[in-house]
């Protein structure tokens, strides 16, 4: 496999995510919300909800965070109503970017979304223009060191799981799964008593753009700016540094 999450990527994300972890929290809230609207407040018959607390997990958001959100999500009081939205475009260099966002103000989001890729000198484009250069997948990233079992039975596991992929280097493992079977792979693992560094449904490229130093810091700012904004609630990219 070609290394969906390179281990450099994750610490790079778990830094940031260490460094704003009340603004992390609260989208993850956000996404408890939208799942508990959509299916109910029981993960056992919500496999979305499910999916989002094993996201909210390998984040560290507390049990007692999750399940105060989740609890709020399902009170009569409770009159929130997002709806979710994906914009698609170009950033430094021709980068490939998704952008998915939930909303009350579908024309406040795209007008700050729309903001932050002309500062980057990139462009919003059409419904579709990127999208086909990323496929639907789940991914599973475990820490090495943390892990339980060997290589060998965790591949074995991950594998009778259903998963489709299994690849590993110096400082993780990483598994991939078709969405269909991600909820699958990932309760067999955390059956085993298994945490993760990463867990959950994810936009992945099937061909990566190279950027030299300039670019790369470009978009590493634009990519701190989607973040900032409150309605984004995942942005996915096929940028990689020289």
């Amino acid at each position: 496999m070609s290394g969906h999450s390179k281990w450099h990527n994750i610490q790079a994300k778990k830094g940031k995510a260490d460094a704003a972890r009340g603004k992390i929290f609260t989208k993850l809230g956000r996404e408890l919300l939208i799942a508990v609207k959509q299916g109910g407040p029981d993960p056992a018959g919500n496999s979305k909800l499910k999916d989002v607390i094993a996201k909210c997990k390998a984040a560290n958001m507390p049990n007692d965070t999750i399940n105060n959100a989740i609890k709020k999500a399902s009170g009569e009081n409770d009159t929130a109503n997002y709806e979710e939205i994906t914009y698609e475009g170009y950033g430094p260099n021709g980068v490939a970017l998704i952008v998915e966002a939930s909303t009350d103000n579908r024309n406040r989001t795209a007008a700050d979304v729309r903001h932050v890729f002309d500062r980057a000198g990139g462009n919003l484009g059409t419904t579709g223009c990127v999208s086909y250069m990323f496929n639907k997948k789940g991914v599973i990233v475990i820490d090495r060191a943390e892990c339980k079992l060997s290589e060998d039975d965790l591949m074995m596991q991950a594998i009778e799981a259903g998963a489709e992929d299994f690849s590993s280097d110096e400082e993780c493992y990483t598994i991939t799964t078709s969405p269909e079977d991600f909820s699958t792979v990932r309760e067999s693992l955390e059956n085993q008593g298994i945490s993760f560094l990463e867990a959950e449904v994810k936009m992945v490229p099937t061909t990566y753009v190279t950027l030299d130093e300039k670019d790369q810091e470009r978009m590493e700012k634009m990519l701190d700016n989607l973040n900032d904004l409150d309605d984004v609630m995942n942005v996915y990219h096929n940028s990689e540094n020289n």
